[in-house]
């Protein structure tokens, strides 16, 4: 191992105000500044090493368009998994707004356009369900399902930021043996086909299982039971919230409460390796000045499974490949649907299901599974302008403008690389059939609402998950960095779900057990691990 001698003189000038830091943190996402902030707070000497020349991951806010006063939530959309509890204990400032739809589903039925609107109270919901059902009983299903969901949330979430519970204890604590095999024994479409009928109602149902995770209903590894337990366990309820200002406002709040603490945050700073013998550690980074030394007695690795093992030498594990389209839109006008019914500001208020009937995500997941592109790509829509206008300059909330953020499904990296795959030439194919999707709902093209940047070019982009890959190292560009984990101790996960084989070395990105999202749970469970070894 290195020696430490002389390692001050070997940090960029202004960088180092310790010889050995307590704390070294690899990257300077949204959990690792949660690490940073809480150690920093417990008067830990913190140093964030973070690759890019601005902090926040995958959680920034951004103007992707040119002369356009629109600041979008490029990666990462909306909020559901972050504990009240950090933002409090962190003295964020930084809030979330509710959105007044759940969903709204459109779908033709006997040769006209419907849809199902979830939201706008109960009566009304009833309502919806009643006018596209036929009656009573999908509503009911509805209420029940998701009031079990709702009790098993309060029951669960709570524990993100404890230490790991065993299987048996999580099991004891959820207390109802049917939500239990419901949720994490069977496949979730046993229990989908169990309590709904109808098959646009069972493909909303199915949706949250299938985000970011390429898998059938009934696959038996039930990673779909483990995306969909934690897209309905949030806050305690499942509510997916909007982030005020965008997701950036979440990671320079967190910079921010960082930096008051006293942690010291450098960008343009890239690790390169960390070399430990068990009790302190080296990271060493590149710059573009060239390559220095940070030592710490421990280091925390907000990176990927595949970067930590990188860092430290390790065998890499193999990549659990993403399996998403994100695009990006900024509209002159929110576009006119072809039913009728439903006014767009309230229809685009929540999420907007596109091609998600059941049948349709079984048959878009065979295609792709078969090494084909969906004929009818699945995808969900989000207008966060409409609940949140201050991502938008004056100007254009004063004439109408509205953002949308698409995410696609069952759209899997190996689709987009390969011998003779033209990448850039199959994420377009992709976007154009899932805006055809699109525009099948809409009484006007989706064309001619979009807006046009200062080089008069369409407001749009798309990221196919090997462009989420090369931007930001994701591997495989699996949004979760791997494929989730149940939320309790299994195969030497340690105490917390953090620690790793390397003694001092902890994982504190979104692949540690209970992460994925935005929620800064790995962060505050490494800052915990810490803390108690100290």
């Amino acid at each position: 191992m290195p020696a430490y001698e002389g390692l001050a003189t070997g940090l960029p000038t202004g960088l180092a105000t310790h010889r050995t830091y307590d704390a070294v943190i690899v990257g300077g996402g949204h959990n690792g500044l949660v690490a940073a902030a809480y150690l920093a707070r417990a008067g830990k000497s913190v140093l964030v090493l973070e690759r890019l020349e601005h902090t926040g991951g995958a959680a920034v806010s951004t103007r992707p368009f040119a002369g356009v006063d629109a600041r979008l939530s490029r990666y990462s959309y909306l909020v559901s998994l972050l504990p009240p509890k950090i933002v409090r204990d962190l003295g964020l400032d930084f809030q979330v707004r509710g959105r007044t739809i759940s969903s709204y589903t459109p779908v033709e039925r006997d040769g006209r356009p419907t849809g199902l609107l979830v939201g706008g109270g109960e009566q009304r919901t009833r309502e919806a369900f009643a006018k596209l059902t036929g009656g009573e009983r999908e509503y009911a299903a509805w209420e029940r399902f998701y009031g079990m969901t709702e009790r098993v949330a309060q029951r669960v979430f709570p524990t993100l930021t404890e230490p790991l519970p065993s299987q048996d204890e999580l099991r004891r604590r959820v207390d109802d043996e049917d939500a239990w095999r419901a949720l994490f024994e069977e496949p979730i479409g046993v229990t989908v086909e169990e309590n709904f009928t109808d098959d646009l109602v069972r493909g909303v149902v199915l949706t949250d299982a299938l985000i970011g995770t390429f898998a059938d209903a009934h696959d038996t590894s039930l990673r779909q039971n483990r995306c969909f337990l934690y897209h309905v366990i949030g806050g305690g309820t499942g509510a997916w919230d909007v982030p005020v200002g965008g997701m950036g406002a979440l990671t320079d709040a967190l910079a921010d409460a960082a930096r008051a603490a006293g942690a010291v945050i450098v960008t343009g700073h890239e690790a390169i390796r960390i070399d430990t013998d068990g009790r302190t550690a080296e990271v060493t980074y590149r710059t573009a000045d060239g390559e220095g030394v940070a030592a710490a007695r421990h280091v925390l690795v907000n990176a990927s499974p595949q970067a930590l093992a990188a860092l430290t030498g390790d065998a890499a594990p193999t990549p659990a490949e993403g399996a998403q389209l994100k695009v990006n839109m900024l509209l002159k006008r929110l576009p006119r649907l072809r039913d009728t019914s439903v006014d767009p500001r309230e229809a685009f208020a929540g999420t907007f299901h596109i091609a998600e009937g059941y049948e349709q995500l079984a048959a878009a997941h065979a295609q792709a599974a078969a090494g084909e592109l969906p004929s009818a790509p699945p995808s969900e829509i989000y207008c966060h302008s409409l609940t949140d206008p201050t991502i938008l300059g004056p100007e254009l909330v004063e004439r109408g403008y509205q953002t949308l953020t698409l995410f696609g499904l069952h759209t899997p990296a190996r689709l987009f690389g390969g011998d003779g795959v033209d990448h850039d030439a199959v994420r377009d194919e992709l976007l154009k059939s899932t805006l055809a999707q699109f525009d099948a709902h809409l009484d006007e093209p989706l064309a001619d609402c979009l807006a046009t940047d200062a080089d008069g070019r369409p407001c749009i982009e798309a990221k196919s998950p090997l462009d989420l890959e090369r931007d930001l190292r994701l591997p495989g560009g699996n949004i979760f960095h791997r494929e989730l984990a149940w939320p309790y101790a299994h195969g030497g996960a340690g105490r917390w779900g953090v620690e790793t084989r390397h003694a001092g070395v902890l994982l504190c990105g979104a692949g540690a057990v209970r992460g994925g999202g935005v929620s800064g749970v790995p962060g505050h469970n490494a800052a915990m691990a810490v803390l108690e070894q100290d």
